[in-house]
């Protein structure tokens, strides 16, 4: 884990933090997409890496692609997917619904919806924070803590 700018993190016994990066700076561009998920899970079989990238649209030979040459779009399921296997139990995501086509983007807030570990959205897609249903929301950059309203739905929309 990084230090932060400021302050303490205090991880509790068995934190495993998951990070998506906007810029997809976690994939192994020389990579390709079937390594990277072998990468992020060494226990991994082909088989559960297939049926876990199959499910966030890699089908047939997709897997065989250097991550280098992939779309932003692919790129990003590509990063939620090693994610996913990851065994993370608090994912950290930033601005994870960019580049997404409308059916990918429905795929992944569908699973982050059903994700049963915590999760940080840093997003200004109001669609997107709406469909996780938060509890908590942390306005940047003055770190105010509330819990979730509507009027917070509506400064995202704003912005």
């Amino acid at each position: 884990m990084d230090r932060p700018d400021t302050g303490v993190v205090d991880a509790g016994h068995g934190l495993r933090i998951g990070y998506y990066a906007q810029e997809h700076e976690t994939l192994d561009v020389s990579r390709t997409v079937l390594q990277n998920m072998v990468s992020a899970s060494p226990n991994l079989t082909e088989t559960e890496a297939r049926k876990v990238l199959g499910s966030f649209l890699f089908t047939g030979d997709d897997v065989h692609k250097p991550a280098g040459v992939l779309s932003g779009g692919e790129k990003t399921r590509l990063a939620l997917a090693t994610i996913v296997v990851s065994g993370a139990n608090v994912l950290l995501l930033d601005e994870p619904t960019n580049n997404l086509d409308p059916a990918s983007r429905a795929e992944i807030l569908d699973a982050l919806a059903h994700y049963e570990g915590a999760v940080v959205l840093v997003s200004h897609d109001p669609g997107a924070v709406e469909s996780l249903n938060p509890e908590r929301v942390l306005i940047m950059p003055d770190g105010v803590e509330d819990h979730w309203s509507r009027e917070y739905q509506e400064l995202i929309e704003l912005a």
